[in-house]
Parts: C-alpha cells; structure tokens; sequence
C-alpha cells in the first residue's frame, strides 16, 4: 500500500526546490499532497506541484471544497508523514506558538503524523534567538528538523541558511516512513566502500566497490530503528542522516575502527570490500617512469572478518563475498572459516549485479549451511530482506 506525504510549502525562493522532492517522491510511488501558503505562490504555481504530485493543490482553506471532506482534517488523517519544505521563520513560529491562520498551519494542528521541517531563510534570521527558541521548542515537542545549510543565499550573504540538500530531505522522510521497528535498541555496525592503499602521492591500489550495499543496509537498519554506526571506505555516496558515520581509507584505518566499535554492538556486518594487499612502502613523492620495470612488493592486510570472528561473543556477524567462479563453494569455506553466522555471496561478473549496479543478485547462505537464492532486486531492497534474515537468526539464538 502506498505511503502518504502531504507536503508544506511556504513563501521563501527555495520553494523552487520543493518541485524536485515532489518529483522525487513520486518516483518511489509516494502519494503526495501539497499544501502551499499564499506566499509560496508567489515563487511556485500550485499548477507546477498539481502536475507532478497528480493531486489538488490546496492553499486557500476558504475556498470551495472539492468534496465534502473538511480538507484540513483529511489531509491531517492521510498523511503516514507531514514535511514543511522549505520551513520559513513565519511558519515555524506559528506552529512553536499555537497559530493555525491558514490551510498549512491548521493541517499540522491536526496531523498525528510525524511532521519534518526543512528550514531556508536569511542567515540573520536563522541565527535570531527568537527562530532558534522556536526550533529548540518544536524539536522539544517532538517534531523533527533537517537543519540548514551553509552556503551562498539567494539574498547574497554566505552563512547558514541554506535549504538542505532535496537527497537528504528525501532520506529523512524516508526513514519516518518506515514504521516497522524491530531493530529498535539494537546497535549495528556496517562496514561499506572500498579501502585504500597508497602507492606515492598521485597513485593507489583500491578495487571497484561502490558502497552502494553497505551504504543500502545502513539506511534499512536505521529505518527500522537501530543505532547504526556506518565504517566506510572513499566512496561518492551521500552519508545516511540519522547515522554514525566514520569515514576510513586505508584496511588498517578499518581495522581499528572496526577493533573500536564491534565490542558495544548487537549486530556486525561486513559489506566493505577491504584490500588484501599493501604495498610495503609508500614513495613519499610521485613515482617517475624510466626504462625499467617496476616492481611494487605488497605485504598482506590484517583480516579484519577473521579477527572479529574470533572475539564474537554475543554479536551477529554477516560477511559477504563477491566472487567471480565457484560463488557457493568459495563463500561456504569463508563462512566456515571466518566463523559467520551468515553471508551474503553474489558473482560480480552478472549482469546487473555486484559493483556500481543499483541492483544485485545474491546468494545467502546461514550457518547451517541453507541456501537461500534470492532474484534480482534493487540493493535497497535487498537491504531490507537480508535484516529480515539477520533478525530471524537473531530470535533463534
């Protein structure tokens, strides 16, 4: 069944921004309903949102109702989440004080939903002790913020104030949207990206993981309401919200992070594909070319799966293992010998799957050795089916 978002637009320049989270939500088959103030209308037509949320506009709440619903309380009731994008110091005010003078403000009075707001104004006024009480207020209450930004305002300063990036925006109301939380008080560590290992200055050894996994099951154990804390490689991926990230580069600078947090947690997985192989020294300055062959001498990586494996006490530990030939026969030995609970193999050379894809195929085998075979699917979802496995092993123990 589709989500519902009912969208709030006030009168600032970043309501321009607005259309593109419409847009964006529509893409994942989210219902949206926007609300504009007379104020945004100025700066964006209802008949823009109208054509990309496929539903009524509403901004005047006298107008003449298209049913015989009262519209405020409807769309108070439809909405799983309400988000004000962007938030201007007018409405955050009025909602921080009780005022419900217009359609928007009367619908988040109603609304039982959670209810997001993106804040964009002036950098003065952001900083106004006035909109700072307010959002402190409002964040007391209970209702969620995606703080601005710093960066070159539509009124020339430079300072926070800036409407947050529409991803972002996106991901926080994804993860309100997800109400099944039965991750809640579990702490889980993910491991994602590459790592990398420098040659000189200007060259490295690294290997084609894009992130995209790991970073998919950060996002899906967070939904579903773990403190999740994210190690990951160099990748060019937006960091989760709501998330614990600790940025890496080097399979020693994961290795201690690892040792670091995988004592105080519940769940451990391991997406990230860490190098085996170092170079033994690193050239200090860039590397010419002669006539000669060079030879480069790797000495090996601490195993940072097999090193875990060994301390696990009560943690869950997944491992994954992308493979190229024998997938079933060269995960089982490392599941074995690695001593996981679980591990997620997929073979890299298929079509739509692996490194850089949106989507894979996977294999995952348990413990006790059951193959479960699963098609090709978006990794988010794919996120989302294997927490489903991790937590049904989880409740056997």
């Amino acid at each position: 069944m589709s989500k519902t978002v009912v969208l709030g637009v006030s009168g600032g320049i970043a309501a321009y921004k607005a259309l593109d989270l419409v847009s964006k939500l529509k893409k994942k088959d989210i219902d949206v309903h926007v609300i504009m103030t007379d104020s945004a209308t100025k700066f964006v037509t209802p008949l823009s949102f109208q054509s990309l949320s496929q539903n009524q506009v509403i901004v005047d709440m006298f107008a003449e109702p298209k049913s015989w619903e009262i519209q405020h309380v409807s769309l108070a009731d439809k909405a799983d989440v309400f988000a004000v994008v962007p938030a201007t110091a007018n409405v955050i005010g009025k909602v921080a004080n009780g005022i419900a003078d217009d359609m928007l403000t009367t619908t988040i009075m109603a609304t039982k939903a959670p209810v997001l707001f993106a804040p964009a104004m002036n950098v003065h006024m952001y900083e106004n002790k006035i909109v700072q009480r307010n959002i402190s207020f409002l964040k007391e209450m209970g209702y969620y913020f995606v703080d601005a930004v710093e960066g070159r305002l539509a009124c020339g300063y430079n300072g926070k104030g800036k409407l947050n990036d529409i991803n972002t925006i996106l991901d926080y109301i994804e993860m309100l949207l997800c109400k099944k939380k039965d991750l809640k008080g579990k702490k889980v560590l993910i491991t994602a990206g590459p790592t990398v290992e420098d040659i000189d200055p200007v060259r490295f050894i690294s290997n084609r993981s894009s992130g995209k996994m790991g970073y998919a099951i950060a996002r899906a154990a967070r939904n579903r309401g773990a403190e999740v804390t994210l190690i990951t490689g160099p990748t060019n991926l937006q960091p989760p919200v709501c998330v614990n990230v600790v940025p890496v580069k080097t399979a020693e600078q994961m290795y201690n992070a690892v040792m670091e947090h995988f004592k105080d947690v519940d769940i451990a997985i391991k997406a990230a594909a860490v190098a085996d192989y170092r170079p033994e020294t690193i050239s200090n300055v860039k590397i010419k070319k002669n006539d000669e062959d060079l030879l480069i001498k790797l000495v090996k990586n601490k195993d940072i799966l097999y090193d875990i494996g060994k301390l696990k006490t009560n943690q869950l530990l997944v491992g994954f293992a992308a493979e190229t030939n024998d997938l079933l026969s060269n995960a089982s030995i490392k599941l074995q010998n690695k001593n996981l609970d679980m591990i997620v193999a997929n073979d890299v050379t298929m079509e739509n799957a692996g490194f850089n894809y949106d989507t894979n195929t996977v294999k995952i085998i348990k413990g006790d050795g059951q193959v479960i075979q699963l098609p090709n699917m978006l990794k988010q979802e794919l996120a989302d089916i294997i927490l489903n496995y991790i937590i049904e092993l989880k409740i056997k123990r």
